[in-house]
């Protein structure tokens, strides 16, 4: 079972009306020209199936109306609290109703995910969901954390670019108050705090205060790839921290957070899955093992086709990523490891009984 640490799949059903189970062929063919936000469509549940992926983090993502410098759906933003809880519960219900229908199981318990992980079927079974909320924002104060996790949500990350919760990518700021109260509220709730798009001052401040499980769901190297929004990588001093704390981090398939020489347009052949590889092998190297790092694709979260490695078409294709690590020289057994049980682990450990 391949696990995918970061995939916004309510997101795109609601706000670019792509149906997920149609599949991606279907959803080019429906977006012809391709959507010029998020770009050539990627991911899709029979994909999902196809590629042998089981288990996903499924995000309720929602899009601050004061973004900065993005191209995503306006139409999906909020100005207000009451808006973004709005948006966010939107893609709940989504969820929901697919698995009303069988077509997904959501996790919610370590029981649940025994059971997933001991009667999965590549070939028949529901993919596994676990919710993970991308921008704090829709939880409308530190006390409705509690609401949240009783809807089945596992993962909160508290920034997206700045919230009322903390700075973020291309908005550097401090946790606030609203953010110092909201991680005990996420602690009692057993809930996985998610450092992406932290600011670097936020995560620090997060970090001296957060002692339960901690994860980077999707987050790539700075050092290997500085030039391109910087703030959005973790430095390698962030690294070693987060590794402190047991943490996963979950490598980005976006061309421009994995290349060095990245240049907007370029064509996707320039880049290939050895910058995947890079960015899991820096983590490792800085862990001295294969136990902290894993994927995190973020496919269809902004980027299209064109803007992923070229052995990437669809998110079937993510069991070439073993094949290039097999081919840099990676055991088997950490193999399995990066490609899904490091992410499984984490979850056994940290969701409630």
């Amino acid at each position: 079972m391949l696990v995918d640490g970061h995939l916004d799949l309510a997101y795109n059903a609601l706000s670019f009306e792509r149906d997920l189970l149609a599949g991606v062929a279907a959803i080019r063919t429906h977006e012809q020209p391709p959507s010029q936000t998020q770009g050539e469509a990627t991911v899709a549940l029979p994909e999902l199936r196809t590629g042998g992926v089981g288990l996903v983090f499924a995000t309720l993502f929602t899009l601050p109306a004061s973004a900065l410098a993005t191209d995503l759906a306006q139409e999906a933003s909020y100005a207000t609290p009451a808006e973004a809880h709005a948006l966010a519960r939107a893609q709940l219900t989504y969820y929901q109703e697919l698995e009303a229908r069988d077509l997904v199981r959501i996790i919610r318990t370590r029981a649940d995910l025994a059971h997933h992980q001991a009667t999965w079927k590549q070939a028949s079974s529901p993919l596994g969901l676990v919710l993970l909320m991308e921008n704090a924002d829709p939880i409308t104060e530190p006390a409705e954390s509690v609401w949240w996790a009783e809807q089945g949500v596992r993962l909160v990350g508290p920034a997206w670019q700045a919230t009322r919760y903390c700075g973020g990518t291309k908005q550097p700021g401090p946790l606030t108050p609203l953010g110092r109260a909201l991680l005990p509220e996420l602690a009692r709730n057993q809930m996985v705090l998610d450092v992406s798009h932290m600011a670097e001052e936020s995560f620090w401040q997060a970090m001296d205060r957060w002692d339960g499980p901690v994860i980077a769901s999707h987050s790539n190297c700075r050092s290997l790839a500085p030039q391109f929004n910087a703030d959005r990588h973790l430095s390698d001093a962030m690294i070693k921290e987060l590794i402190t704390h047991g943490a996963v981090i979950g490598t980005v398939f976006f061309n421009g957070f994995l290349a060095r020489d990245y240049q907007r347009g370029a064509p996707k052949e320039n880049y290939g899955l050895d910058l995947v590889v890079r960015h899991i092998d820096h983590v490792c190297q800085l862990a001295g093992n294969a136990r902290h790092t894993g994927l995190g694709t973020d496919l269809d979260g902004g980027l299209g086709r064109q803007q992923i490695p070229r052995e990437i078409d669809t998110i079937a294709d993510l069991p070439r990523v073993a094949e290039a690590l097999n081919r840099a020289g990676f055991a088997d057994a950490d193999i399995q490891l990066i490609m899904g049980d490091n992410w499984l682990r984490m979850l056994a450990q940290a969701l409630p009984e």
